[in-house]
């Protein structure tokens, strides 16, 4: 019997030998919150900015880099990222954006109930500033056809 002792708890009465096992129930218990917490933050990091945009059966462009993104609303006010600006400062607010280079992608959002002249407008803004690759964003149509 006192060899079994010295086996397990290396002679001492009353003590439990260490033990060698990984107890990883905390560490699933923990992976699944964090998850839950994912899962109900993700749909509330997209952009902010309200806009009915104009349905196309265009084919959707792929972006390799992060573009920038001009919002035009129905109430004629203009966002940059999420940010209000006025349409006579656009540019400079381009330009004093530090990682913005002129080969910058620049996506234009405008609500469909816009006229052309005005979305024409601000993409000539920009076009005239020296930003080559301005593209306008649509929603694609239900069920692959235009309106």
């Amino acid at each position: 019997m006192g060899a079994d002792l010295r086996k397990r708890g290396g002679g001492r009465k009353g003590k439990y030998a260490p033990m060698s096992q990984i107890n990883v129930t905390p560490f699933v218990d923990v992976m699944l919150v964090l998850l839950i917490i994912f899962m109900v933050t993700a749909p509330l990091l997209s952009t902010g900015v309200k806009v009915d945009l104009p349905q196309t059966s265009a084919k959707p462009l792929s972006a390799e880099d992060k573009p920038l993104s001009v919002s035009l609303r129905g109430d004629g006010r203009v966002f940059l990222q999420d940010t209000e600006v006025q349409v006579e400062t656009l540019v400079e607010r381009l330009r004093a954006i530090g990682d913005v280079s002129k080969e910058t992608r620049i996506f234009v959002r405008a609500d469909e109930n816009l006229s052309y002249g005005k979305v024409m407008g601000v993409m000539g803004m920009i076009n005239g500033a020296g930003f080559n690759k301005v593209a306008l964003v649509t929603q694609p149509t239900k069920g692959g056809k235009g309106k």
